[in-house]
């Protein structure tokens, strides 16, 4: 809003900076004035750079301002050397390159005392300039209304790089209902990133006034770094035995990458022994409950005993001892799993209670507790995460499937996939398989049943392509890695690829802020939090460090200790 006198729909000469010389579609080349030496200019007490990637420019076309964002500042006569023409700048003239995304108009608002001035703006573009049409700086109390502008609820990211400060808002709906995804390479602040994203979640409820406020949060932990900035989150974890994801709740293609793992190439024959077996176990288990046994499929979640499925593996052995590896072999992998004290928390037996133990499981991941509920996946072995992760989102996505529309209405579901590299990675390994498919089907279908999505990766190149591509929304922090940024290009809309240029120079939490949730394209510094709020992820200071006295006896007792038991 602004009460000046001065109709901002008329250009302020001052700001002048090029003239059009180029229209390509949405992209636009400009030539700067021959007398700007200087890349930066103050006005209102303000200073405006000219040129900065991801900066704004506009150009006036009647009543109507059309803005752009800047991608590219090179010399005229690299310009014109590329398309082919001998260069006929002088060696100081430069142009700008920019892509139009949003156009406006200043109304008056006489609703307010003194009457005042209201932008309406619009994303997308109707009218497009013309050749000769001089191009302006955007004057930041224009960048403010425009940033501000949003549709429905929304939650607090951090502020725009060079508007004073304005605040940064992403669109509730759209970051969480259509997903997102935060990349980023180590060190950039992305587990920061993430942390004030959820932080910026849990605190709408008091900044709105919402007395009911209870949202549904799971985040896949891999590393045990997101508990210290929740202090009152329900944290899932095999340390202390709060996780419990039993055998008996994986679906068949789960138990077959449990206990046949990575040797595709017999799979096949394997798999029908797992599956004869499963099934018989499963049938046996509903009689115990009471439950319609001819209704029970393999991937029914039926408790049964595992004893049972053993038994069924061992009466399915054909007498030949020759032709009995592959009953061996799966009998072995059991024996393995249920000595590992690791992989207690899924390997335990089921007692054989006639209460049926289904809802308890999933009261662990959706009751309306403490949030969010962080599932603390550190202590699990390499060989049983990837299961994990997949029980864990598909148990999550039936959920929705088999909810009322009401119901889903009610209950909708965050699942953060932090290293989502290591769960859903873009190679085909049989460890992987179910993960892939769980948190694959969650990214094409989930919006329509109420479970949303935040993919979160250091390596974006290395994540599920197809997963990747159902995102509507990215935060990018800095990336170093060239086939990461030429991935992240790859996916981002054809008039957002320029941004990518400046991924490798962006500060520490500073990022590139595009997609539906994103009232504008942007880049934002993302909001501080407090240490107390802040993940555990900060970089060693090796200089403090060296500082302190070498570890005694006990402590290394402790320690040795810990890593004996497997236990924090």
């Amino acid at each position: 809003m602004s009460n000046e006198s001065h109709n901002p729909n008329d250009p302020l000469e001052n700001l002048a900076i090029g003239t059009i010389i180029e229209v390509d579609g949405s992209h636009i080349v400009a030539e700067l004035k021959p007398g700007i030496t200087e890349l930066s200019r103050v006005f209102g007490g303000d200073t405006y750079p000219i040129g900065q990637f991801g900066s704004i420019v506009k150009i006036h076309f009647g009543r109507r301002i059309i803005f752009a964002f800047v991608g590219r500042l090179r010399m005229k006569a690299e310009y014109e050397l590329e398309r082919g023409i001998a260069p006929q700048a002088a060696n100081d003239e430069r142009v700008i390159e920019a892509d139009l995304f949003g156009e406006g108009e200043w109304l008056r608002n006489t609703t307010v005392t003194p009457v005042g001035w209201e932008l309406k703006f619009d994303r997308g573009v109707a009218t497009y300039p013309l050749p000769q049409q001089t191009v302006y700086l955007t004057p930041k109390r224009e960048l403010r209304f425009i940033y501000g502008h949003g549709k429905g609820p929304s939650v607090h990211l951090g502020e725009h790089v060079g508007t004073g400060g304005t605040k940064c808002f992403a669109e509730m709906n759209e970051l969480l209902g259509k997903h997102t995804a935060i990349l980023g390479s180590t060190g950039a602040g992305k587990s920061g990133t993430v942390a004030a994203v959820l932080h910026s979640l849990l605190e709408r409820g008091t900044e709105a006034g919402l007395a009911n406020w209870k949202p549904r949060i799971v985040v896949l932990d891999p590393h045990n770094e997101y508990s210290v900035a929740f202090p009152g989150h329900k944290k899932l974890s095999t340390d202390d035995g709060s996780l419990v994801l039993p055998y008996w709740l994986l679906n068949f293609s789960e138990t077959v990458a449990l206990v046949i793992g990575k040797t595709e190439f017999v799979a096949t024959s394997q798999a029908n022994i797992v599956k004869v077996a499963l099934l018989k176990a499963r049938v046996e288990g509903a009689k115990a409950l009471g439950l319609t046994p001819a209704k029970i499929t393999v991937d029914s979640p039926v408790p049964y005993k595992l004893s049972t499925f053993i038994a069924a593996v061992e009466a399915d052995k054909p007498p030949q001892a020759s032709k009995q590896d592959s009953h061996n072999s799966i009998l072995e992998k059991l024996d393995v799993l249920v000595r590992d004290a690791r992989v207690a928390f899924m390997m335990n037996e089921w007692n054989g209670a006639a209460q049926d133990p289904f809802s308890a499981i999933l009261l662990q991941l959706v009751s309306d507790g403490a949030q969010p509920r962080i599932v603390d996946l550190s202590g699990v072995p390499n060989e049983v995460a990837g299961v994990s992760s997949a029980v864990i989102a598909r148990t999550l996505f039936n959920l929705k499937v088999w909810q009322t529309a009401d119901e889903r209405q009610n209950d909708p579901v965050l699942l953060v996939c932090e290293e989502a590299h290591r769960y859903v990675p873009n190679r085909g390994e049989a460890q992987y398989e179910a993960a892939q498919e769980a948190i694959r089907r969650i990214a094409k279908e989930g919006r329509k049943y109420g479970i949303g999505l935040l993919l979160v990766s250091q390596r974006p190149s290395e994540v599920e392509a197809t997963v990747l591509s159902q995102c509507n929304s990215w935060i990018i922090l800095r990336i170093t890695n060239d086939a990461d940024r030429e991935h992240v290009r790859a996916i981002l809309p054809d008039s957002m690829a320029g941004l990518t240029k400046m991924l490798s120079g962006l500060r520490r939490q500073e990022a590139i802020f595009v997609g539906q949730a994103a009232v504008l394209p942007s880049r934002i510094l993302i909001r501080s939090l407090t240490p107390e709020q802040l993940p555990r992820s900060n970089d060693i200071d090796f200089d403090k460090g060296w500082q302190a006295a070498a570890l005694n006896d006990a402590q290394l007792s402790a320690i040795a200790s810990k890593w004996r038991y497997q236990t924090k």
